[in-house]
């Protein structure tokens, strides 16, 4: 059985807390259960997790998927890895006392009795506050004893109206991929990995100009946008580097993201560093979901991420189309290899509607285990 749980948190980690409200549905039905609960204020929770992602993870000084910023790096490189491997886990089990606070027990509890071990579950965690959204959601305890279960992030203003949309007639996926500014860092193997995909039709876009992305997104439709190379978030508004001297905010595409969602296009992939900006924009033109980095991401876990990504997209819906077997979270840091720290906490999934497309189930979850 498929359900939608929506948990939605409004307020602060300093003063107010968080006010929480819990929803569990049947899919596209009117809730079945609907309480409140409420998360302390947790100021300390708050600074380790900027502690982790601004100083100790950016420290480690990989080539990253970000523009025009400059670290200077303290210390060796092991001692830069120790300490963001202790930063992290630092940031998991504070985030898991701050879970385990008494005042939000009655939805902890309540969600598990109303939810089964088996179930396919849709959850979306609504909230417009950015440093949740940067919280390891997906260590919650929670999500272990619920295998099927995964999270996404939505705004406190979801949409749950029927979508319309017009999807072309075409037993293909179509993918427009956008390969941008590449200084510093390795963009072939995005695009040897995503020529390799059966099923698909990609057309590229190496280092376009403006009116090159906008003329492609106007003229034909769309399943799948992708972009990698350099991007980032100044003050809310994510900027993509589309070349060696061009950036874009999405709002500058609006017009032909619009046209291109109208026609069907479905899913936007960000392999690019620090996209909350991007995703926050997506979410305004009603993008039915998203995939963006929460932090900046080194090229071999984009490529991983990547890959694995595209073979889970292959074994539930260019193949069978039937749920793959094998539905691990999400999750890239398995072993001590450097790529691999920190880098399960990056993909963020996100949606702008709770209701469930092909390109949304709870099944479709890509496996990340780095070797």
């Amino acid at each position: 059985m498929s359900k939608l749980v929506i948990l939605e948190l409004e307020g602060d980690f300093q003063a107010s807390g968080f006010r929480a409200t819990l929803e569990i549905r049947l899919e596209e039905a009117l809730p079945t259960l609907k309480i409140k609960g409420f998360l302390p204020p947790a100021p300390e929770l708050a600074l380790h997790l900027q502690q982790h992602w601004q100083q100790n993870y950016r420290s480690l000084g990989m080539a990253q998927r970000i523009q025009g910023q400059k670290i200077i790096y303290k210390g060796s490189i092991n001692r830069r890895i120790a300490e963001c491997r202790a930063s992290a886990q630092q940031v998991r089990d504070r985030f898991q006392d701050w879970l385990n606070a008494e005042s939000f027990q009655i939805i902890d509890r309540r969600l598990r009795e109303a939810l089964h071990r088996h179930d396919l579950i849709r959850f979306l965690l609504c909230t417009d506050h950015p440093q949740l959204q940067k919280l390891p959601w997906h260590e919650w305890d929670f999500f272990e004893r619920y295998p099927y279960a995964e999270v996404a992030f939505g705004s406190t203003e979801y949409d749950s109206s029927p979508q319309s949309t017009t999807v072309a007639k075409n037993s293909h996926v179509r993918i427009l991929a956008i390969l941008g500014n590449s200084k510093g860092i390795d963009l072939e193997t995005d695009r040897y990995k995503l020529n390799a995909l059966p099923g698909a039709e990609v057309e590229f876009l190496v280092e376009p100009d403006r009116q090159q992305v906008s003329d492609r997104l106007w003229e034909q439709s769309w399943n799948i946008l992708f972009f990698a190379g350099h991007s980032e978030t100044k003050d809310d508004i994510g900027r993509i580097y589309i070349n060696q001297t061009d950036s874009l905010s999405l709002s500058e595409l609006k017009y032909g993201l619009r046209k291109s969602i109208a026609q069907g296009l479905q899913l936007a992939i960000f392999n690019s560093c620090d996209g909350l900006g991007l995703a926050y924009e997506l979410r305004q033109l009603h993008l039915p979901q998203m995939i963006v980095m929460r932090e900046p991401i080194i090229d071999p876990v984009a490529h991983t991420f990547l890959q694995y990504f595209l073979d889970a997209f292959l074994a539930v819906y260019l193949l069978s189309g039937h749920p793959t077997s094998q539905r691990a979270p999400a999750r890239l840091g398995t072993s001590v290899s450097l790529c691999q720290l920190a880098a399960c906490d990056l993909p963020k999934l996100c949606r702008s509607s709770t209701n469930l497309d092909r390109f949304c189930r709870p099944e479709f979850k890509p496996r990340f285990k780095l070797k």
